[in-house]
């Protein structure tokens, strides 16, 4: 997450900022505790979403991988199967249709 991400997220937990204090880089907010709790929800459904989402891709790449391979042994064993050619193009078209 990024800190923009974060200040967003303590915006929409109701924290109130009060200007810059002392640093010109940083941001002074006030909270009360149910707006920690909320604060702390919206933190979790972000890092949830991200690491739903790599897991995903991650698990996308996974398949795409399997599927060559897939496609590559039926290639390779073209002399002893002569619609192999074919197989392996149906096997790779099958990430096409996702």
């Amino acid at each position: 997450m990024t800190q923009d991400e974060i200040i967003e997220m303590a915006m929409q937990a109701e924290f109130v900022s009060h200007g810059k204090p002392s640093d010109e880089e940083s941001e002074l907010f006030v909270c009360v505790d149910k707006d920690i709790y909320k604060f702390a929800k919206l933190v979790a459904a972000k890092a949830f979403q991200n690491g739903y989402e790599k897991g995903v891709a991650a698990f996308n790449e996974a398949v795409e991988l399997e599927r060559e391979a897939c496609a590559k042994v039926c290639e390779d064993d073209i002399n002893s199967f002569k619609g192999a050619y074919y197989l392996a193009n149906k096997i790779r078209a099958r990430g096409e249709q996702a």
